[in-house]
């Protein structure tokens, strides 16, 4: 969409943040019949090293909306099972055969195809506007009211006239910044480096995870190159940076179950992206017009792969809740706290989980003691299944046509 200089656009709803969650809502608000602007920072959605864990509950939800048919023709694969390798031995840690969904299965999918399939799937409704390579700058107030959004595209500023505005631009999120909101953080004791490796003929079938034998190095399969992600203690960063490149090819060649030469491309840092891990969340998720979702209101450990998913119901629940609200016209503080008072208790019970599942470090590393206990007692795979393919509330969508 083209607007010029100083020009005013209008939505019922405007939403920060063209990830998993905001498109997801955007799509159910237009299927409604709702006017929704998608503020995005980027112009395009091709960004490696994103969570592209779609797990049996998001899946449900795009059976229940119609979409999953046309959703599992992208590339993807199928996992029935999370493994890990312990000691050498691999031992199943979670087991989604026992769902009481339709897909009984994680879905590993690049990230930019899921949000592709989502924006193409709300521009079919005309209540559809993303605005791409767009950066929100600020919340415009009339009377101390908020009136809407002031975002600027290029060098141009422009004003998006909303009565809500929603919060779902991530853990950096600018907007729960620009209002004020308050967090807790409950830290964590581990990052990760992402790299690529080029698949090369004869490399082992390890399908899409493999924990490597000191338990920090996870691969993923895409085709034609592997993801790697290297668990490092939390602010080893620099230190690992001043001791050099070749010693830490020389500790990421003991963890990948590849001959060392094949690190010879990763010949500088900038090939290494470093994802500093969090886990906090806000106090409140809201204000007057304002609402907050997804990562924007609870960052998420890596653990699980549920934070694209936990994004994914935070917007059916905040859909839930909003339709009625903006169809009319007016949307209450009380109608926002619905939805955190909707998603508190999955949001704090998986952040508990996960704090839980972290274990405590040992000379440096995770102790792996949840993943022998797994090991020890083959029914807490089932249960972890359904924790990590279901989490603690699902989210069925309301007010199709």
């Amino acid at each position: 969409m083209t607007l010029k200089q100083g020009a005013t656009h209008s939505a019922d709803c405007c939403i920060v943040g063209a990830g998993p969650a905001g498109l997801m809502l955007a799509y159910l608000l237009v299927r409604a019949g709702l006017r929704v602007t998608v503020i995005e920072k980027h112009a395009d959605f091709l960004r490696d090293f994103r969570g592209d864990t779609i797990h049996p509950s998001t899946l449900e939800i795009m059976h229940q909306l119609g979409l999953l048919e046309a959703l599992l023709t992208l590339p993807h694969q199928r996992v029935e099972k999370l493994e890990a390798e312990i000691g050498g031995q691999k031992i199943t840690m979670a087991d989604f055969s026992r769902l009481p969904v339709t897909c009984r299965f994680i879905a590993f999918m690049p990230q930019w195809d899921f949000l592709t399939f989502l924006a193409e799937k709300a521009a079919a409704f005309p209540g559809f506007t993303l605005m791409q390579s767009t950066r929100f700058e600020q919340l415009v107030y009339d009377n101390n009211v908020l009136s809407g959004v002031e975002v600027k595209h290029g060098s141009d500023t422009l004003t998006v006239r909303t009565r809500l505005v929603i919060g779902a631009d991530g853990r950096h999120s600018r907007v729960r910044d620009a209002a004020g909101f308050t967090s807790q953080s409950f830290g964590a004791p581990r990052d990760v480096v992402w790299f690529r490796l080029s698949k090369q003929s004869g490399d082992p079938r390890l399908g899409v995870g493999h924990n490597g034998p000191k338990q920090n190095m996870i691969l993923i399969d895409r085709d034609d190159y592997w993801q790697c992600g290297y668990s490092i203690e939390k602010g080893q960063f620099e230190v690992l940076k001043a001791a050099g490149l070749p010693a830490f090819k020389a500790a990421l060649a003991e963890a990948l179950p590849f001959k060392p030469e094949r690190l010879e491309e990763v010949d500088e840092w900038d090939k290494l992206k470093l994802l500093s891990i969090r886990i906090d969340r806000l106090d409140a998720w809201m204000k007057p017009g304002i609402l907050c979702i997804g990562d924007a209101a609870h960052a998420m450990s890596p653990i699980g792969g549920v934070g694209v998913n936990l994004a994914i119901q935070d917007a059916v629940a905040a859909a839930n809740v909003l339709i009625r609200p903006l169809q009319r016209g007016e949307v209450t503080l009380r109608d926002l706290q619905r939805v955190q008072k909707r998603r508190q208790f999955p949001t704090v019970a998986t952040q508990f989980l996960q704090i839980k599942m972290s274990g405590r470090k040992r000379q440096g590393r995770p102790s792996g003691k949840m993943p022998k206990m797994i090991g020890r007692m083959p029914f807490l795979r089932h249960l972890f299944g359904r924790l990590i393919g279901l989490g603690f509330r699902t989210e069925r969508p309301k007010y199709l046509k």
